[in-house]
């Protein structure tokens, strides 16, 4: 069953991403309108997580903010089906690093770097930095029930050289590479709500507090890894800017928990300045107190 509904899907999938831009972003728009208005997807979610983080906004900001973030959820998801066919160039375009050159600086310290990101703007044409560093990109990712659409996933995904690897396989990978000395930049999207059972630490998200993943801090400690953040903005539609911002290069010196404030602040900054490009839709304040 699972191989049927791949075979049906794909071709579709093809088809849209070799759409020309125009006519792919009035697809969008087409299914922003299925997915917002008939369907629904998660609104009542969406809805609870706007009021939990922006208690400041009145009710109709918040509409606004939030039929925003379905287009842009929409765009998004059909930008990664595009990464199917995009050429490099094109990719190099509309997803623009502005401080490449502070990832060499990194690579000169011979030693492995963490990324972290969010999932804000476009954590999937992100994996596209990995044609730009010498480093060995691999990115960390959870597992696609069918296992067709999950190769479909890393394909696509690793277009750029990158390697994914699933998260229960992380940690053997990252020893394996400090073994054989092979730099690498493991990038982690750690903004997500961790499993209560395996919560070390809470902090303050977006004024509320909640269960933190430190996957990320206590792996750049134990392997004394680089740290980095990545902040995506949106440009504007179909075009985005990356900028790295330093956060330890040294993280042993570092006192627990510190690195994954400093990254949840900086993601905090980035809801802020545009609220309509973070991913509302994942239950992120589902454990509170």
């Amino acid at each position: 069953m699972q191989f049927l509904v791949f075979i049906l899907t794909f071709p579709f999938l093809w088809v849209i991403s070799i759409l020309p831009f125009r006519i792919f972003y009035w697809f969008s728009d087409f299914i922003y309108l299925i997915v917002y208005y008939i369907i629904g997807y998660r609104k009542k979610t969406v809805k609870e997580n706007l009021a939990l983080a922006l208690p400041h906004l009145s009710d109709k900001e918040r509409l606004v903010i939030e039929k925003k973030s379905y287009h842009h959820l929409c765009d998004m998801f059909l930008e990664m089906i595009k990464t199917m066919t995009i050429s490099a160039d094109e990719m190099n375009k509309r997803f623009v690093v502005t401080n490449i050159e502070l990832v060499k600086e990194y690579e000169n310290k011979g030693k492995s770097t963490v990324l972290l990101a969010s999932h804000y703007a476009s954590w999937e044409w992100l994996l596209s930095i990995n044609q730009k560093t010498k480093f060995k990109g691999i990115g960390v990712y959870k597992k696609i029930a069918n296992k067709y659409f999950d190769k479909l996933i890393r394909d696509i995904r690793s277009k750029y050289n990158a390697e994914l690897v699933e998260t229960k396989k992380a940690i053997p990978l990252m020893a394996e590479n400090q073994k054989n000395g092979i730099l690498s930049m493991y990038g982690l999207a750690s903004d997500q709500s961790p499993k209560l059972n395996r919560a070390f630490h809470w902090d303050k998200f977006m004024g509320v507090e909640v269960p933190v993943h430190t996957g990320a801090e206590m792996l750049a400690k134990k392997y004394d890894l680089n740290v980095l953040f990545v902040k995506v903005k949106k440009v504007k539609r179909g075009f985005y800017e990356a900028t790295f911002v330093p956060i330890t290069d040294n993280p042993r010196s570092i006192p627990d928990f510190e690195i994954t404030n400093t990254f949840l602040r900086e993601v905090e900054k980035q809801i802020m300045e545009a609220p309509e490009y973070y991913f509302w839709t994942h239950k992120r304040w589902k454990h509170k107190r």
